[in-house]
C-alpha cells in the first residue's frame, strides 16, 4: 500500500486561531472554558463552555472576514467558516497549489461533523414560526453537514472524492482515517481531510444537558469543568472549532519537494454495539479500535510513545477508556504516557479528532507532550502514566490519538515521526 504523509494543518479552536497560537497556549496550560457569551445562559444548568475567541484577527482571535470574503459570510453557518479558516492555514503550510486537470482529479476532501449548522437551524426556524419571515436561500446549504468539504472543493478546486462523515464524537478522526485508505489504496494523491463542530447554542447546550452529558458542576469556575480522568468529573464542556489536514501520497509530497511533518501509519475502527450513548463498560470497543490500529501499522505495543486520549470528563467515558488502555498495554515493557487535551479545548464534538490529530503531530514535531489539566485525584489505573501539572519533554516516535462517539463508534489513529 501506498504510504500517508501530512504536509500542513489548520486549526480554530477554543484556544486560539492558527497551530502556533494554538500549540503555545496548549503548553502554557491555558483554558479556552468560561462562562457562556453566545447566548445568555442564566436560565440553563449548565451555562459553561469552550467558545472559540473572537475579535479582529489579532492575537489568536476568530474574524470571519479574515478568511472568507464579507458577502459570503452570511451563507456559511459557524461550522464552514471555522473549516474554511483551518483550510486555509493547512494549504498556506503545505505550500500546495493544484490547477493542473489530472493532480485535481486525484485530490479529495473528507471534512466530518457531528451535528453541523445547529445554531442556524434553530435561528431559522424560530424566526420562521415566531416573526414570519422569510427562509434565507442559503438556509439549506449553509447547514448541511457536507457542504464544509464542498465549499473546499470548490475553493481549492478538489476533484476527487469528497463527503463527510457523520459519526458523533469521532467524525473528525473517520475523516483523516477514510482519507488515509484512499490513499494507500491508490484512489487519491491528496487529500483535505478532518472535522469542524459549531453547537453551542441554546439548543444544544439544552439537549445535551438533557442526556446528562455535560458538566454542570462548575459555573462558578469555569475553567475547573474539564477534568479529564478525575475522580470529580460531572461531564464534558462543550466546545467549538475545526481541525484539518492535508494528506499526500509519500511519493508525491517528495516530488513537489513538500515539508513532510509525519506520517499516518496505523488507523483502527470498532462498534461497541451496546448502547446508543454509554460506552461498553469493559472498553471492548476502544481496546480493539487501539488494537486494530497497532496491527494496521504492524507496530509493537512498546513502540507507541504518548495516547493523545478520547478523555472526555464523563464519569462513564473516562473509566472506561482508562480500562481499554490498561488491557492494551498489560504485557508492555512500560506504562503508556496519556493525557486529554479536552481538559483545555472542552470536547469539540465532530471536530474532537481532528483537532487534537494537529496536537498529536505537534507533540511529535516538539517532543512535548501536554498535560492533563485539573487531575488532581486522578481515577484507579495500572498501565497509564497519566501527565499531570506539567508538560514533559522526549523523543516521541510514535502517538495514538483515540476518538469515540455516540453510538459506540471507536476510531484510532497512529502518527508517527518522519525521517
Amino acid at each position: 500500500m501506498n504510504r500517508v504523509v501530512v504536509t500542513g494543518m489548520g486549526i480554530v479552536s477554543p484556544l486560539g486561531c492558527g497551530v502556533s497560537h494554538n500549540w503555545s497556549s496548549l503548553i502554557s496550560g491555558i483554558s479556552g472554558a468560561g462562562t457562556i457569551t453566545l447566548f445568555n445562559p442564566e436560565n440553563y444548568k449548565c451555562k459553561v463552555a469552550c467558545e472559540v475567541p473572537l475579535g479582529d484577527g489579532s492575537n489568536g482571535t476568530f474574524n470571519s472576514e479574515q478568511w472568507i470574503p464579507k458577502k459570503d459570510i452570511k451563507k456559511y453557518d459557524e461550522f464552514i467558516q471555522f473549516s474554511l479558516a483551518a483550510c486555509e492555514q493547512a494549504f498556506a503550510q503545505s505550500g500546495l497549489t493544484i490547477n493542473d486537470k489530472e493532480i485535481a482529479e486525484r485530490s479529495g476532501c473528507i471534512i466530518g461533523s457531528g451535528i453541523g449548522g445547529l445554531p442556524g437551524i434553530e435561528k431559522n426556524v424560530i424566526n420562521f414560526h415566531t416573526n414570519n419571515s422569510k427562509v434565507s436561500p442559503f438556509f439549506i446549504t449553509g447547514r448541511l453537514i457536507n457542504m464544509a468539504a464542498g465549499f473546499a472543493s470548490i475553493k481549492y478546486n478538489l476533484q476527487g472524492a469528497n463527503y463527510s462523515t457523520v459519526s458523533a464524537c469521532a467524525s473528525g478522526a473517520h475523516a483523516i482515517g477514510e482519507s488515509v485508505r484512499l490513499i494507500q489504496r491508490g484512489e487519491a494523491d491528496v487529500m483535505v481531510a478532518g472535522g469542524t463542530e459549531a453547537t453551542i447554542c441554546p439548543i444544544g447546550i439544552e439537549g445535551f444537558t438533557s442526556c446528562r452529558a455535560l458538566s454542570t458542576n462548575f459555573n462558578d469556575d469555569p475553567e475547573k469543568a474539564s477534568r479529564p480522568f478525575d475522580e470529580e468529573r460531572d461531564g464534558f464542556v462543550m466546545g467549538e472549532g475545526a481541525g484539518i489536514l492535508i494528506l499526500e501520497e509519500m511519493e508525491f509530497a517528495k516530488k513537489r519537494n513538500a515539508n513532510i511533518l509525519c506520517e499516518i501509519i496505523g488507523y483502527g475502527t470498532s462498534a461497541d454495539a451496546f448502547h446508543y450513548t454509554l460506552p461498553e463498560p469493559t472498553g471492548d470497543g476502544a481496546y480493539r479500535a487501539m488494537e486494530n490500529a497497532l496491527k494496521d501499522a504492524n507496530l509493537d505495543i512498546n513502540k507507541i510513545s504518548y495516547i493523545n486520549a478520547h478523555g472526555t470528563s464523563t464519569p462513564a467515558g473516562d473509566q472506561v477508556e482508562i480500562s481499554a488502555v490498561d488491557k492494551l498495554f498489560s504485557n508492555s515493557d512500560k506504562k503508556v504516557q496519556m493525557s486529554s487535551t479536552k481538559s483545555q479545548t472542552g470536547h469539540l464534538l465532530g471536530a474532537a479528532g481532528a483537532v487534537e490529530a494537529v496536537y498529536s503531530i505537534c507533540s511529535i514535531l516538539e517532543g512535548v507532550m501536554p498535560f492533563n489539566k485539573n487531575l488532581n485525584n486522578p481515577c484507579s489505573h495500572e498501565n497509564i502514566d497519566l501527565i499531570r501539572n506539567e508538560v514533559r519533554k522526549s523523543k516521541l516516535e510514535n502517538v495514538i490519538s483515540n476518538s469515540f462517539g455516540f453510538g459506540g463508534t471507536n476510531t484510532s489513529i497512529i502518527f508517527s515521526k518522519f525521517d
